[in-house]
């Protein structure tokens, strides 16, 4: 070999060598690819599943994990390897450095059976399908031209359901009245998602069909936060144990059915008014953009639609509600807390007007509240699982092509080293030590929608819809109860309080203000 040979050889290989040379000075000889500690305790065949299963939600158990073994911790799921982490720096690293190489979901029953064979966006793998998918929800729901047009099903919505709590106090002489406040919650944002997705909205006189499927949805979540054993041992699915995917594909089917009716609707009131069709909600706008042979997403335009529709129900209307609830339970079991924000609006907005969306920027400590609610009980504690596609590194261990990523962001949120007291509800932490701390996904100690090319499309919205609810609900009513809230929390995909939140209500405005809303 001569040196011009030698001068291009060593030119190729330099560049390896200077990385293997980082990973030795960074890691140690032995450490390259050192993975991720794994909890003692895994059985032949199932791995740790058995020490995951429990009455604690998920969260909690590992949690508990965490406590004992570190931040970062791997586990055997059945024939699969997985890691959990809960400190900032590993999230921050997966989800800027590594975010593309986490940017899919793994293959899982959830998405087959209840997401229309992987064609609910959220839980589809990554790829073009899903970015065209996740792009139209962004221009056609979600951008703020969109969303103003829509406006008026939210304000109507939230109209109605101040004269509902308010005709409970008149009947009984305008004085104070017993309420399952979880109840009205649930409604209100269930039919204000629907009615921007559908147009519909449902009370006494909706066809018992059309009710079905509240009910539906609920346990299309339920089913979506149950372990399946074929998920993680693929060979055992034929023998469906628990029965979990024999419901998935029922409930599937009752989903399907009244979708298919809602959708055949639209096209039909499409078809009527023909050139003078009007986008009225979400169904519309998709209608309006996808045609009707159009298959170059790889599904057809009923099924996209279908599925779309289906996934934002389920992780607007029940992440919303979960929020709440547990935000007027945390406010009636810290008074002081309550006192703090009724007295900012009355300082803020008064007693003559009704509070609006205008007004929001003006009342921090309300936005405190609802931060450090979902600083306490994001909408999803274990954030939906990702799939590494190739090698990569977290700190100093080496995780291989298909470890499954899940980030614990329950304990990520209640790290002794960013939240003092974090396990206390004490909403003037972002109004004073913590209060350039947004929900954004930029702060990576507090990232209740996630992070990332996967986090909450719907943060904005969701954020806001709930600053606004619980504004109006506080300045409505005096609120309060004659026993401290129990705080149980259930198992599911969003954290949901176990019992139903019983207060009393009082009108504190002047009366003809809520006659204004009837």
């Amino acid at each position: 070999m001569d040196l011009s040979q030698c001068l291009l050889a060593f030119s190729l290989f330099f560049p390896f060598f200077l990385i293997a040379y980082y990973h030795f000075k960074r890691y140690g000889a032995n450490a390259i690819r050192r993975k991720a500690p794994q909890l003692p305790g895994a059985l032949p065949f199932i791995g740790h599943l058995h020490l995951l299963r429990g009455q604690q939600p998920l969260a909690r158990i590992l949690g508990n994990k965490a406590d004992r073994f570190g931040p970062i911790f791997s586990l055997r799921l059945g024939h699969h390897y997985a890691v959990v982490i809960s400190s900032w720096e590993m999230v921050k690293e997966c989800f800027t450095t590594n975010d593309r190489n986490f940017a899919t979901r793994p293959t899982m029953s959830v998405s087959k059976y209840l997401g229309y064979d992987y064609a609910a966006f959220a839980i589809s793998p990554h790829g073009p399908y899903w970015r065209d998918i996740r792009k139209l929800v962004n221009l056609e729901l979600l951008a703020n031209r969109q969303l103003q047009k829509l406006k008026h099903h939210q304000s109507s919505e939230l109209n109605m359901g101040i004269r509902e709590l308010f005709l409970l106090c008149s009947e009984n002489g305008g004085l104070a009245s017993h309420v399952t406040i979880s109840k009205w919650i649930d409604d209100l944002t269930f039919n204000t998602t629907i009615r921007m997705l559908v147009g519909k909205r449902f009370d006494s006189s909706s066809s018992p069909e059309d009710l079905h499927i509240k009910e539906a949805i609920k346990r299309v979540l339920y089913l979506g936060g149950v372990f399946v054993v074929s998920d993680f041992i693929p060979s055992l699915e034929w023998l469906d144990l628990g029965g979990y995917l024999n419901s998935m594909m029922h409930t599937s089917k009752e989903v399907d059915g009244i979708l298919k009716k809602w959708l055949e609707e639209h096209v039909q009131k499409r078809k009527a008014c023909g050139a003078n069709v009007i986008d009225t909600d979400f169904m519309d706008a998709m209608l309006s953009t996808i045609g009707v042979d159009d298959k170059s997403m790889g599904y057809d335009r009923d099924t996209i639609i279908k599925a779309t529709i289906q996934v934002i129900i389920m992780t607007g209307s029940e992440s919303i509600s979960e929020t709440l609830i547990w935000a007027v339970s945390l406010l009636l079991n810290n008074p002081n807390s309550l006192k703090l924000a009724t007295d900012e609006l009355d300082r803020n907005v008064g007693r003559q007007r009704w509070v609006a969306e205008s007004d929001m920027n003006k009342l921090t400590y309300l936005e405190a509240i609802v931060k450090e609610t979902l600083r306490l009980y994001p909408p999803g504690p274990l954030s939906g699982p990702r799939e590494a596609t190739e090698d990569c590194y977290i700190g100093e261990y080496y995780i291989p092509k298909g470890t499954r990523l899940v980030v614990n962001l329950w304990k990520l949120h209640r790290d002794p080293r960013m939240w003092s007291e974090a396990e206390q509800f004490r909403p003037e932490r972002f109004v004073e030590e913590n209060k350039n701390v947004n929900h954004k996904g930029q702060n990576f100690e507090y990232i209740p929608f996630s992070s990332g090319r996967r986090m909450c499309p719907a943060m904005t919205y969701g954020f806001e819809m709930v600053q606004l609810v619980l504004a109006r609900l506080l300045q409505a009513f005096t609120i309060s109860t004659t026993l401290a809230v129990d705080m149980e929390e259930g198992l599911g995909i969003a954290l949901p309080k176990v019992n139903p939140v019983q207060v009393v209500i009082t009108p504190r405005l002047p009366l003809e203000l809520y006659h204004q809303n009837i």
